[in-house]
C-alpha cells in the first residue's frame, strides 16, 4: 500500500508514473510493479488510463480517491513486535531481514522480498506479545513489576525493575534488577508465567547502568545437527534453519537454541538424528518423559 500511495501521489502531481518508475523507486522488479498497477485497477477500482504521449498513467476520473485503509490496534501491536524481532536478527541475510523490519515498522510489507528469499519465521505467541508490551511500557515509565517465571533452576517470584528488552539468539529477554542496578538479571520472556506492572517507580541512572549482561556475551557460533531424511532436501533451509552442507539424504543443519530446535524435531518428518550426541540424548529423555506420562494416564484410566 505504501507503493500504491506513492503511485497515486505521482499521478496527482502530474508526473505520469509507470511500472518502470515504480520499480526504480522501490527497487523491485517491473513485473512486481505491474502487479501493483493491476491491483489498483482490479481490486481498488482505480480509473487508470495509460497516456502514450507521456508514457505513463493518469486518472480518467479526477474525482477518484483511494479507499481508506486502516489497521486495528491488535494488528499494529503484532507488526510492531515482529519488526522488533527482525530488527535484532543478526544471522544469515541479516541486512535483508532488517530492511523488512524497517518496512514492518511503517506497517507495510514488501512482497517481492518475501517472494525471492526465505526468512526466519518467528512465532508471535499471544502471551509473549502481552509480556513484551507490558514490559516495554514498564521500562519506559520506570515502574516496578512483579514477575513469576520458571527456568532450569525452578520457579521464581520477584519484584523486578525492567530497564530494557533485548534479543539474543532468537529469544527475547527483559534485562533489569531486583535491588542493585549493578546486579543485572536477564529473564527470558517465554519463561514468564505471570506478570503484573506495579504502581511503584524505580530510579534508573543511565550512568550507573553498565550493560555487562549483553556486552559480556561471546560471539556465539551455531550448533550443527546432522540429520538423515527420507529424501534429499531441495532448499537451502529446513524449517527455517540453514542447511550448511548436504550429501544425498544427510544434511548438516545449523541452530542456536536447542529447545526451539527440538520443537521442530517433534513436529517434522526425518529419518535419523545422527549427531550431536547430546541433542539426541536430550530428545530421547524428552520423549521418554512424555511416554511415561501417557502410560501413567492410560493406567489411571484403566483403573
Amino acid at each position: 500500500m505504501h507503493r500504491i500511495h506513492w503511485f497515486d501521489e505521482q499521478i496527482r502531481s502530474g508526473r505520469f508514473p509507470n511500472s518502470g518508475s515504480l520499480a526504480r523507486q522501490f527497487e523491485i522488479s517491473r513485473r512486481q510493479a505491474q502487479r501493483d498497477i493491476e491491483y489498483m485497477v482490479n481490486t481498488l477500482r482505480a480509473p487508470l488510463m495509460y497516456a502514450a504521449k507521456y508514457r505513463g498513467y493518469c486518472y480518467e476520473d479526477q474525482t477518484f480517491r483511494l479507499p481508506h485503509l486502516y489497521m486495528t490496534e491488535e494488528e499494529q501491536r503484532v507488526l510492531k513486535y515482529l519488526a522488533y524481532r527482525y530488527r535484532h536478527y543478526d544471522y544469515d541475510q541479516s541486512d535483508a531481514v532488517k530492511r523488512v523490519a524497517h518496512l514492518l515498522e511503517r506497517f507495510t510489507a514488501e512482497e517481492h522480498l518475501l517472494d525471492q528469499q526465505q526468512f526466519p519465521v518467528f512465532a508471535a505467541q499471544p502471551r509473549q506479545l502481552q509480556w513484551f508490551e507490558l514490559l516495554t511500557h514498564a521500562a519506559a515509565d520506570a515502574r516496578k513489576t512483579h514477575i513469576y517465571y520458571k527456568d532450569h533452576e525452578g520457579e521464581h517470584q520477584i519484584t523486578f525493575c525492567p530497564v530494557k528488552i533485548t534479543s539474543q539468539f532468537n529469544a527475547d529477554y527483559v534485562v533489569g534488577y531486583e535491588t542493585d542496578p549493578l546486579l543485572q538479571t536477564a529473564i527470558r520472556l517465554e519463561s514468564i508465567v505471570q506478570l503484573k506492572v506495579l504502581d511503584e517507580h524505580f530510579e534508573c541512572s543511565q550512568d550507573a547502568w553498565i550493560s555487562s549482561w549483553e556486552d559480556a556475551l561471546p560471539v556465539r557460533k551455531p550448533f550443527t545437527a546432522q540429520i538423515r531424511f527420507h529424501e534429499a532436501q531441495r532448499s537451502e533451509q529446513w524449517q527455517g534453519y540453514r542447511i550448511r552442507e548436504q550429501q544425498g539424504q544427510i544434511c548438516w543443519i545449523e541452530f542456536y537454541d536447542a529447545d526451539v530446535f527440538l520443537q521442530h524435531l517433534y513436529a517434522s518428518e526425518w529419518e535419523e538424528l545422527i549427531s550431536p550426541g547430546w541433542l539426541r540424548r536430550k530428545l530421547m529423555k524428552r520423549t521418554e518423559e512424555i511416554a511415561q506420562r501417557l502410560s501413567i494416564q492410560h493406567q489411571a484410566e484403566k483403573e
